[in-house]
């Protein structure tokens, strides 16, 4: 009688850089193909204006100042990469007189609900006189757009 002798097989091995190349592969596909779009934190409900600017029209970005139903201020400075912070209306009076020191022609947008306090709006108006910027404008959406 013939016994055979068989080799004994080597178990496979995985070879890690091969996969951590895929990965590195698969995360720059992903990021190349994602688009990055920044959406609002809060959900405002802006008034109708027929004379309503359309975004991008401004080479120089202003300061935006968002008022939502509650009264609550939030600041938006694209100077400074400030987006959407909760600040209080002596906060907001110290930003606006700094970026108005900065920059004598600096634009002020107010982004408030149509259920927003007309007092906030006003304190914010006001902060605004008080930090010697005269170009303001309020944020609106087109006449017929949902």
């Amino acid at each position: 009688m013939k016994f055979l002798v068989r080799k004994r097989r080597t178990t496979p091995a995985v070879i890690i850089v091969a996969l951590i190349d895929v990965l590195i592969v698969l995360v720059i596909f992903l990021l190349v193909t994602t688009t990055f779009k920044q959406a609002p934190s809060l959900k405002l409900t802006l008034p109708s204006s027929t004379s309503a600017l359309k975004s991008g029209a401004s080479e120089n970005p202003p300061i935006v100042v968002s008022i939502d139903p509650g009264g609550n201020l939030r600041l938006t400075n694209p100077q400074l990469n400030v987006n959407e912070m909760p600040m209080t209306i002596e906060n907001i009076k110290a930003q606006l007189a700094e970026a108005a020191a900065k920059n004598s022609n600096v634009k002020l947008a107010v982004r408030a609900d149509k259920n927003a306090p007309w007092g906030s709006v006003v304190a914010v108006m006001d902060a605004a006189k008080a930090a010697h910027i005269s170009l303001m404008s309020a944020y609106t959406k087109e006449a017929g757009t949902p």
